[in-house]
């Protein structure tokens, strides 16, 4: 299975998929995408003979010909599975139908709950004790894809979003490689009788 990546910051959980999938069980990291040319995922990539290339938004006519642009250079790499991994932009409903059911991405809170930006400030100004991380399939909402991973922490008494976020990454960096594994060893469906639930075939 090639996986392509898009991220837009330092691109940990690309540099955990790296570690614990690439080259492994039939998988490969094929392409990463960013549309940050600064983005320190590009050179963790680089360093990883992975292909890589940025699409700045106002280099194109509009989002949605940014989106056809990437989805365009993912497709001629052979991507069979996108992940977004810190990719800070919404994918237009033209992408998503370019790799239906085959765009996930990882959410830093327990979805449903603190969909969009600032997840984790969000919980945190709303007092909650138990964070978690999500991996989910993309649709046209945001954050509102059928769940398929998720991990929960206990953290009664923390205030600081950063302290969270800490806590947060191992989780992260285990969570999304193991999806990535069970996608790829076709272990991953939908429930007919419930279309909103993923059925997990360990």
């Amino acid at each position: 299975m090639r996986v392509a990546v898009l991220a837009s910051g330092t691109g940990t959980n690309l540099q955990a998929l790296l570690d614990e999938v690439h080259g492994r069980e039939g998988i490969v990291i094929a392409a990463v995408a960013s549309n940050r040319p600064d983005a320190i995922a590009l050179q963790r990539a680089a360093d990883a003979g992975v292909a890589t290339a940025v699409f700045r938004l106002e280099e194109h006519s509009d989002r949605d010909g940014r989106d056809r642009a990437i989805a365009d250079w993912l497709a001629e790499r052979g991507a069979d599975l996108i992940v977004l991994a810190g990719y800070m932009q919404l994918l237009s409903p033209e992408f998503l139908g370019r790799f239906p059911n085959r765009v996930i991405n990882i959410h830093p809170a327990l979805l449903p709950a603190f969909p969009g930006i600032r997840a984790v400030e969000q919980a945190v100004e709303y007092g909650v004790k138990v964070f978690g991380v999500t991996i989910h399939f993309v649709d046209a909402g945001v954050d509102t894809g059928r769940v398929i991973l998720q991990q929960a922490i206990e953290l009664p008494d923390v205030r600081d979003p950063e302290q969270v976020l800490e806590q947060l990454r191992p989780i992260e960096h285990a969570l999304l490689p193991e999806a990535v594994r069970l996608i790829a060893r076709g272990a991953v469906s939908f429930d007919p009788a419930n279309p909103r639930r993923v059925i997990i075939d360990r």
